[in-house]
């Protein structure tokens, strides 16, 4: 990783503010990593800053001509310097350039300020036994790195609890990565009155009125949770951020298939949500003597899948490797994310259904999510998913984690009117293939639902994983007998083009 700013701005202080810049006119190991500390622990959210190696430093400015480093040090300095910093707890490693400025050698670190905060170092370490022991947690002040006392410690850790994980920039990505047309159609769908503007305006303005762009004024990054819902391809980011569903007919993983759903946090709860709803979810009517009604009976009550994939979605964490997973099998659905429930929620909650979050591991996605209303928040999604199993005469759900809370498991229990018994029921769980016919009428039933969309996302919505040429003949045909169309019938080759009912 390069720095993200002219060196020569950054030595004579052009850009980036006094507090932020340190000089050292040599490499002395403790009070570098003081400063490294100080700097990645970022108290007052500037973003961190840059330590200079080889330029003096009087009355706070540079010393010009640079002093320099000896060619034949830079080696041993860098080498010191990785040893130092696995000292840090936890690890942390700022960003090392070696750079000729005016024809003398000096080095550069850059320290933004840490995802882990808040970090400790050594307090001295004239032997490496005595690096292990004392350490402190070191801080910016003016233009000083100093050592936090009790007060500032616990600023610290309040800073760290305050800035959750989707509400941090991410180094990784650039403001280009939010595409303007996702926020547009966000800004729609909620009736917000930042519509209009942003189809006009660059994207680094709309979302940062949005609060989706932070970092250190040089270095303007998007937030995490401006990459889960404004990127085609959050998980290039955020590693399996996506749902599998995975539909298991028997023991013997014969019929088995599996779907894998990406793209914005809301698009792929919505695909997910839609492919379950017609591939996965069985109706059972029932005509009672005496009664007008019929009694209807499913499965697994779609209400409470929405509920529970919907809380997956809030409050897993981003930063695991793992997907979201819904497992489903003759007996259940099982829907897993990790980790599970915060040490608020007790076992015992837990045990008897009663689980009340007190802290939030989200709160960004959750707004978002509830912008869209798909959830509802106020801890209201456990009740509702009890009331829809009982409603539906479904056994209870079971919640699942460990003891060090790793993952969280809801297990709902099939309606046992669909309990599955011998070689023929199993068949009707693997999927056959669809009639022209019915295609036609899932296209007009899922648009009624839907409302307009991409031939892709009506595609995905009826459970294909690409727009097959049954798909196209279909919706072909649909628009030959008048019953859907093209919402910009002069742009139909456009990308994002869409399919509404007539």
């Amino acid at each position: 990783m390069s720095l993200p700013i002219n060196i020569s701005d950054l030595i004579y202080r052009r850009v980036v503010e006094n507090a932020r810049v340190e000089y050292k006119a040599d490499w002395n190991p403790e009070p570098i990593l003081h400063s490294i500390c100080a700097f990645a622990n970022d108290i007052d959210n500037w973003g961190g800053g840059y330590i200079i190696i080889g330029v003096e430093e009087k009355y706070g400015m540079p010393v010009v001509p640079v002093k320099g480093l000896e060619k034949n040090s830079i080696d041993r300095i860098n080498r010191e310097l990785l040893q130092k910093c696995n000292l840090i707890e936890p690890r942390y490693l700022p960003v090392v350039e070696q750079i000729s400025f005016e024809g003398k050698e000096i080095i550069v670190l850059w320290i933004p300020g840490g995802e882990s905060r808040p970090y400790k170092c050594p307090v001295a370490f004239p032997t490496e036994k005595s690096a292990r022991g004392d350490k402190a947690y070191y801080i910016r002040k003016m233009s000083h790195s100093i050592r936090a006392n009790q007060l500032e410690e616990k600023e610290l850790f309040m800073l760290t609890n305050n800035v959750p994980y989707d509400d941090r920039p991410n180094m990784s990505a650039n403001i280009e990565d939010l595409k303007s047309s996702l926020i547009s159609e966000f800004l729609y769908s909620v009736g917000s009155d930042l519509y209009d503007s942003s189809l006009n305006r660059p994207v680094e303005e709309t979302a940062t009125a949005m609060k989706l762009i932070g970092g250190s004024s040089e270095l303007r990054k998007p937030l995490n949770v401006g990459l889960m819902f404004f990127n085609e391809r959050p998980d290039n980011f955020f590693a399996y951020a996506r749902i599998e569903v995975v539909d298991k007919p028997d023991q013997t993983g014969e019929g088995m298939t599996e779907k894998i759903l990406t793209g914005p946090l809301d698009r792929q709860l919505r695909d997910a949500l839609s492919y379950i709803k017609n591939y996965i979810i069985k109706e059972k009517i029932t005509k009672i003597p005496g009664r007008a009604e019929a009694e209807r009976i499913y499965n697994f009550p779609y209400a409470a899948v929405e509920e529970v994939l919907s809380n997956a979605v809030y409050h897993r964490s981003y930063q695991i490797g793992e997907p979201i997973t819904v497992m489903v099998t003759p007996e259940k659905m099982e829907i897993t994310s990790l980790p599970g429930p915060d040490r608020t929620i007790t076992d015992e909650d837990i045990k008897n259904r009663r689980m009340i979050s007190r802290r939030y591991r989200n709160r960004r996605i959750g707004d978002f999510l509830k912008e869209l209303k798909l959830i509802e928040g106020r801890n209201t999604g456990i009740p509702t998913i009890l009331r829809a199993m009982e409603i539906n005469g479904s056994d209870l759900p079971i919640f699942e984690t460990d003891e060090d809370r790793s993952y969280f498991t809801v297990i709902l229990p099939i309606h046992k009117n669909f309990l599955i018994s011998g070689e023929s029921e199993k068949q009707k769980r693997i999927k056959t293939r669809r009639s022209l016919s019915q295609i036609k009428d899932l296209i007009l039933q899922t648009l009624e639902q839907e409302g307009n969309l991409s031939s892709y996302e009506l595609a995905v919505a009826m459970g294909y994983t690409k727009v097959t040429a049954t798909v196209l003949k279909a919706i072909k045909e649909l628009m030959n007998e008048q019953k859907v169309a093209y919402l910009e019938p002069n742009k139909v080759r456009t990308r994002n083009q869409k399919i509404c009912l007539i």
